[in-house]
């Protein structure tokens, strides 16, 4: 069971950090979603990130506190010379574009061969399409997106930070699936030497479901995630 926790970090204690980087072209509203799941906050005057930027915030994922530290980066080529400090550590990404500019979503194929270049190769990634209140300016087909996601074994939703639609659930869907992946990593260990018989757990699913929802019937994310790159406290 997950639980999205309340959007001030309390003085807790810590069972897990997990780093998750946005990633995609400018203006696609990755701040916007970032301030939204962070502070729960919309701002129409919204700047573009320069640089790098990140929130954090914390949450109970199947009675684990877990502190997601949410990485932002300006979208301009100019930035992208942070790339490999960014992409270092992470255990998740959400790659952003907006449906009512088509040319976000048709550099996504980009941004993702450069995250899977920079980042490790059992990173869990989301697709999003972003600005889904703008349904009558749309640009980029639903369809299509589902496409490319399921290709690519990608999750994928629609949000619209505005509304805060689906904001939660694909911060969710990464979070929980990272945790699955150790979770299943420490239940393997545990078995191997000996302690217990725990594997009515294996292959536990925990997914936060949403509209527009894609879940790749098999991911190749459920094998092998390196426990030194989900930084324990």
């Amino acid at each position: 069971m997950a639980n999205s926790g309340g959007y001030g970090d309390a003085n807790q204690r810590i069972d897990y950090v997990f780093k998750v980087v946005l990633i995609g072209d400018s203006a696609v509203g990755k701040s916007q979603i970032l301030a939204r799941f962070s502070r729960n906050e919309f701002s129409l005057d919204s700047k573009s990130t320069i640089g790098v930027e990140f929130q954090t915030r914390t949450l109970v994922i199947d009675h684990k506190t877990v502190k997601a530290q949410i990485w932002d980066t300006a979208g301009q080529e100019r930035y992208r010379a942070v790339t490999s400090a960014y992409y270092r550590g992470a255990v998740g990404a959400m790659l952003v574009y907006d449906i009512t500019k088509r040319q976000t979503f048709d550099h996504i194929p980009r941004w993702l061969e450069e995250l899977r270049n920079h980042a490790d190769k059992n990173i869990v990634i989301i697709l999003v399409g972003n600005k889904s209140d703008l349904e009558n300016q749309r640009d980029v087909p639903t369809e299509d997106a589902k496409e490319f996601a399921e290709k690519e074994g990608l999750f994928f939703l629609e949000t619209s930070a505005l509304q805060a639609t689906n904001v939660e659930a694909s911060f969710m869907t990464v979070l929980t699936e990272i945790y699955n992946i150790l979770n299943k990593k420490n239940l393997a260990a545990d078995e191997s030497q000996g302690n217990g018989n725990s594997a009515s757990l294996l292959g536990q699913k925990i997914v936060i479901p949403g509209p527009g929802q894609e879940v790749p019937a098999k991911s190749s994310f459920t094998s092998d995630m390196p426990r030194r790159a989900l930084f324990c406290v």
